[in-house]
């Protein structure tokens, strides 16, 4: 699924409509794209779609940082960029099994991700303009695959 986002009230938007399928999940979003393609901005947007009620920022310094949504339940980011070159286990793993987790920078951990994963990677367009090619992998290759064929077949 490719998204043209013109706004960040467009982002918010999407980060709402995702929010929305992936609320009451147990779900890593991997979201991928050059510095200030709006990783943040977007795991911002989306913590507030799902009720977290903290300031959600950049965990580049901590690695992760850990909120809870409306209901409660774990939501996770984590900032991978400072793990470039990484081979320890960091034991990321248990932060998978439950909750929603944000991974920018995915890259970087590739072999520690669960297989079931939503990948967003971003592109910077001019001002605040840009692209969110949206995939879903093992489990949600289904769900984001559906969302495509309904957006080609309204086009």
């Amino acid at each position: 699924m490719i998204r043209e986002i013109h706004s960040l009230q467009e982002t918010a938007q999407l980060a709402q409509e995702i929010a929305q399928l992936i609320r009451d999940a147990d779900v890593t979003l991997c979201l991928d794209g050059d510095l200030g393609a709006g990783k943040t901005t977007f795991t911002k947007a989306l913590g507030k779609a799902l009720g977290v009620k903290s300031v959600i920022n950049s965990p580049t310094f901590t690695i992760m940082k850990n909120y809870k949504d409306g209901s409660g339940r774990p939501f996770t980011h984590i900032d991978a960029y400072r793990l470039e070159g990484a081979d320890q286990d960091l034991g990321f793993e248990e932060v998978f099994e439950e909750g929603i987790s944000v991974v920018e920078w995915s890259q970087y951990i590739t072999d520690q991700l669960p297989q079931d994963t939503i990948r967003i990677a971003i592109s910077q367009g001019t001002g605040e303009e840009r692209t969110f090619d949206i995939t879903g992998t093992g489990c949600w290759q289904k769900i984001f695959g559906k969302i495509q064929n309904k957006q080609e077949d309204a086009a």
